[in-house]
């Protein structure tokens, strides 16, 4: 455990703001008296939620793989704040449901460029900024995918997988600063992440474009946008180093502990009590 990151009244940096655990954040650091830098690639979805906030904001459209952006974008904050920045959060998010055997390249590359590219060109354009003050946190989203494995998420797991390895590292490559690397697994959160992914064929073998993944995915995601992100910030707010949100992230995680090889076959025969 680290120290506990100071927040209140500092800028704070949220990819993928237009809606889900971004724009939970905002609305809770905003409540927290923080400006915000919010990015997204959906301008309706970003100016729905910059409207409903009563802090000073400054909002990006913006593709997480393009690394030069982020750079300029840094270089803007650096101009347009007024307080430290307390917080990044590497947000932005991609799902994909397709067998190895089936996946294109572009798909794949699709996944890797948004939700691992993403991470660490924030984190590359943010990091020196939050050195320079020997403060803040970057608070990159993993998944409980980055913990256990599915069958045709392979891509979602290699780039939620490859966020924590380089997280965890980043960590210890921070040890006594002032700087903090926090690694975030969500469990099933009430999002459009799944809505708007693209779906081949699931673990089940359905072919359906994603249409049954998206009805179980609602019956199964019981966690809400606000009540991650308030998880988040008190994990922030106590030092913490990595975070798990939500009870099926943590049954998950203790399951992967205890059948480190094994978890799935326990999971494939308790799935049909829970997908009906």
């Amino acid at each position: 455990m680290s120290s506990p990151t100071l927040v209140d009244g500092r800028v704070a940096v949220i990819t993928g703001a237009g809606s889900g655990i971004g724009r939970g954040l905002a609305q809770n650091l905003a409540a927290r008296g923080c400006p915000l830098v919010l990015v997204d690639q959906n301008a309706d979805g970003l100016q729905e939620t910059a409207e409903a906030l009563s802090v000073p904001v400054l909002t990006k459209v913006m593709d997480v793989s393009d690394r030069w952006a982020h750079q300029q974008l840094a270089a803007e904050v650096r101009e347009w704040a007024t307080a430290p920045i307390g917080l990044v959060v590497n947000n932005a998010g991609v799902a994909l449901s397709q067998t190895v055997a089936g996946q294109s390249t572009e798909d794949f590359e699709w996944v890797m460029n948004v939700n691992f590219w993403g991470v660490v060109h924030g984190t590359d354009a943010w990091l020196p900024i939050l050195q320079e003050q020997d403060s803040g946190a970057i608070v990159n989203i993993s998944s409980i995918f980055g913990i256990v494995a599915f069958p045709t998420q392979s891509a979602y797991n290699a780039s939620k997988f490859a966020v924590r390895g380089f997280t965890e590292s980043l960590r210890h490559e921070l040890h006594g600063t002032g700087v903090r690397a926090i690694c975030v697994h969500p469990g099933g959160i009430k999002t459009n992440i799944v809505n708007s992914g693209r779906h081949h064929v699931d673990n089940l073998g359905r072919t359906d474009g994603g249409e049954q993944l998206k009805k179980d995915f609602e019956k199964i995601a019981r966690t809400t946008p606000d009540q991650a992100a308030k998880t988040i910030l008190r994990s922030v707010d106590k030092g913490q180093d990595r975070c798990l949100i939500g009870p099926d992230a943590k049954a998950m995680d203790l399951l992967q502990r205890v059948a480190p090889v094994r978890y799935f076959g326990l999971i494939r025969r308790l799935q049909p009590l829970v997908i009906r």
